[in-house]
């Protein structure tokens, strides 16, 4: 079998199970076991190390899992026959550094993947891309080179960028935390958009507020393993477990 199958219509779009990641003798994740269903948003958070990025990237298997199964809209990513790039195209993700090439114009960024992966003419995906950088508030800027643009403004197209492969789901990787702070706001709205707009998204975040406010499911992770989960105004307002309460007594 190859390829990626049809997954059930009712499937989650994200379902982790047993998941442990080690790097030699360190073992980063300890048994995760997480569900994310479509059209949620669910915010990740914990101190550093405590193993957030980790399982981010290996719900797009940027890292390989140790053990444990991966499913994505129902279909095993882990299996070894899948055709992984399909897989991925139905997945954007935005990091920490926002990896615009730098001799390209914005445009040109965001048309380059389409082109190549999904095989988009030059029209078509140039018309996907204005979309989107209209949609993040960058029109004006598609024809800018990326050093010419804020920090802020490079991550809103990064963004733009994977929302132009058309995913079913965005997984972001504190996508804020390069940012100085008079930058963040424009990008949590977009990001806000994004979630009113019905999409599935899985957040690794130090804004609690946007945790707060748009979040359906808090997540807090140390050690490798998922200490508390729950509504994020319960979690953040009157957490159950000590490590959960001692973590946000340092960063609300």
């Amino acid at each position: 079998m190859t390829g990626v199958q049809e997954a059930p219509t009712d499937a989650p779009a994200i379902e982790v199970a047993g998941l442990y990641k080690r790097f030699g003798e360190l073992e980063v994740l300890k048994g995760i076991d997480l569900t994310v269903k479509a059209g949620q948003v669910v915010c990740v958070i914990g101190p550093s190390g405590s193993g957030k990025s980790t399982l981010l990237r290996c719900v797009n298997r940027l890292e390989e899992p140790s053990s444990g199964q991966i499913r994505v809209e129902g279909i095993d990513i882990l299996d070894p026959e899948i055709d992984l790039d399909k897989v991925r195209a139905r997945i954007g993700m935005v990091f920490q550094q926002f990896n615009l090439f730098p001799h390209l114009t914005v445009l040109s960024n965001l048309t380059i993947a389409q082109r190549r992966v999904l095989g988009r003419g030059k029209t078509e995906a140039s018309e996907v891309a204005r979309h989107n950088l209209e949609r993040v508030g960058l029109l004006d800027k598609a024809d800018a080179y990326p050093a010419h643009l804020s920090g802020g403004q490079a991550q809103r197209a990064a963004i733009a960028r994977s929302l132009s492969m058309n995913p079913d789901m965005m997984l972001f990787d504190e996508p804020t935390s390069a940012l100085d702070p008079e930058l963040v706001g424009d990008v949590l709205d977009v990001m806000r958009h994004l979630a009113e707009s019905g999409m599935t998204m899985m957040v690794v975040t130090h804004e609690m507020g946007f945790a707060r406010e748009v979040g359906d499911e808090l997540v807090f992770m140390d050690d490798g393993m998922i200490v508390e989960a729950g509504n994020p105004r319960d979690v953040l307002s009157a957490p159950r477990h000590a490590r959960t309460q001692s973590f946000l007594s340092k960063v609300l």
